[in-house]
């Protein structure tokens, strides 16, 4: 059983979601607040296993939430966004928060980001994470002592990195680089151990942060 709670100001929308989760086989919504302060306080004492965590809120925002969620408990945070707030989406994945979904998403999507992020994955939206890692800034080059020079990563694990950042699948990866789905799981595995993060979500940023997006000319 997956228990889910729910952080958003407008009560028609927790209502919606409440309905789907509640009423779909493995779902529990342990849950819901209509503002950040409130959603900080139930998550800790309810200790769900995935938070959906809206951007904007009164009290506290869902940014404000997710940093004290993930730093004081094992719940995994969804951010609900809509494409007029992406900015607040990349902050969000950087304090590390499993992914995003947009707030009109369908109801399949829903429920398959709340088991990807349960299962310990990141769900990124490959339409909206492709914007989101172009529209700030052009690619950058590392300065200094990075993690992936640290990691001492091998080339083709810079290339299934890059296609992270870039959204794709593992299947998408797969096909792309003429390997096995589970050769795609294997190099992620590694790089999660060598770089220390947790998931899809993390090492995206950490390929962007490294000017890692596009491949050298």
């Amino acid at each position: 059983m997956i228990t889910v709670f729910l952080a958003d100001d407008d009560a028609r929308f927790r209502a919606a979601y409440r309905k789907l989760l509640d009423r779909t086989e493995g779902f529990r919504v342990a849950g819901e607040a209509g503002d950040g302060l409130a959603a900080v306080r139930l998550v800790g004492a309810l200790n769900p296993a995935v938070a959906l965590l809206d951007v904007q809120m009164p009290g506290a925002s869902g940014l404000e939430a997710a940093r004290e969620i993930l730093a004081t408990t094992a719940t995994r945070v969804i951010m609900l966004t809509t494409f007029d707030l992406d900015e607040y989406v990349q902050e969000a994945l950087g304090l590390g928060a499993s992914g995003f979904l947009l707030k009109n998403a369908a109801p399949v999507e829903v429920l398959h980001a709340v088991r990807t992020v349960h299962a310990g994955h990141a769900m990124l939206a490959p339409e909206v994470t492709a914007r989101l890692l172009h529209q700030f800034a052009p690619p950058r080059r590392p300065t200094g002592r990075h993690a992936f020079a640290d990691a001492v990563l091998s080339a083709r694990e810079v290339e299934v990195a890059r296609l992270v950042a870039r959204g794709r699948s593992n299947q998408q990866i797969a096909e792309e680089l003429f390997l096995s789905i589970e050769t795609v799981r294997t190099y992620l595995r590694r790089m999660f151990a060598k770089l220390d993060v947790r998931d899809r979500t993390q090492l995206a940023v950490l390929t962007y942060e490294a000017g890692l997006l596009y491949k050298p000319r």
